[in-house]
């Protein structure tokens, strides 16, 4: 299956970059762009991609609104695609409010051309892309920060859980691969991918993104621990 994807960013020469990039792949087809969120949602509405590749930093509407306008659409509006946030260091707080909005996660704008290749089509296959450790390190840091109401409502929410699920979402939270929770807690791969689907579906999340997010803000992983 053909991936669909938009490019969102007010940088005419990164859009066709990435846009050439990923064009020329077999399972990647580029349907559209847009200079700024504004128009990016309109692309996003307008093409139905399965993948929007959104820059953080623009005029008109930056990309966390962006993302937020198109991760949750007004009645009517049945479409949502993956969002994959594209930054540098100096914006890592757009990028933890992006996860909590529902982005699937982020790729730096410098990462090689195989990375950004890889991430949309892990992004399009429905997992979270939290491989590199640094979104691991903003995701804790910011995580910190949130006020300690958020933290109470959060906490309770894991009372819904078993021992091995929370078990489970530490590990998610630590960044772990299904394999490696695996190994970790001596049980099949497919296990864990029950165990993870039970998770998602208690806490209402949507994917291991949100899921890491809600175990920093629950109080259940806390940074440096």
């Amino acid at each position: 299956m053909t991936i669909r994807v938009i490019i969102v960013d007010d940088q005419a020469m990164v859009r066709a970059g990435f846009a050439a990039l990923l064009a020329a792949q077999s399972d990647i087809d580029v349907v559209g762009e847009a200079p700024d969120g504004r128009q990016g949602v309109e692309v996003a509405r307008a093409a139905h991609p399965d993948v929007v590749l959104m820059d953080v930093r623009m005029p008109e509407l930056d990309g966390l609104a962006a993302a937020r306008e198109i991760l949750h659409p007004p009645a009517g509006v049945t479409h949502r695609p993956k969002v994959l946030m594209l930054t540098t260091f100096d914006v890592d707080d757009y990028v933890y409010e992006a996860l909590r909005a529902g982005a699937s996660g982020f790729l730096l704008k410098d990462a090689p051309p195989a990375d950004l290749i890889a991430a949309v089509r892990v992004v399009a296959a429905g997992d979270a892309l939290l491989a590199p450790s640094v979104t691991r390190r903003l995701i804790a840091d910011f995580a910190a920060t949130r006020p300690a109401a958020r933290k109470d409502v959060t906490a309770l929410r894991l009372n819904g859980l078993t021992p091995r699920e929370t078990e489970v979402l530490e590990l998610i939270a630590r960044g772990l691969s299904n394999q490696e929770i695996a190994e970790r807690l001596v049980l099949a791969e497919q296990t864990v991918k029950t165990h993870i689907g039970r998770v998602l579906a208690k806490l209402d999340l949507r994917d291991r993104a949100q899921a890491v997010v809600f175990a920093y803000e629950s109080g259940l992983v806390t940074p440096g621990g």
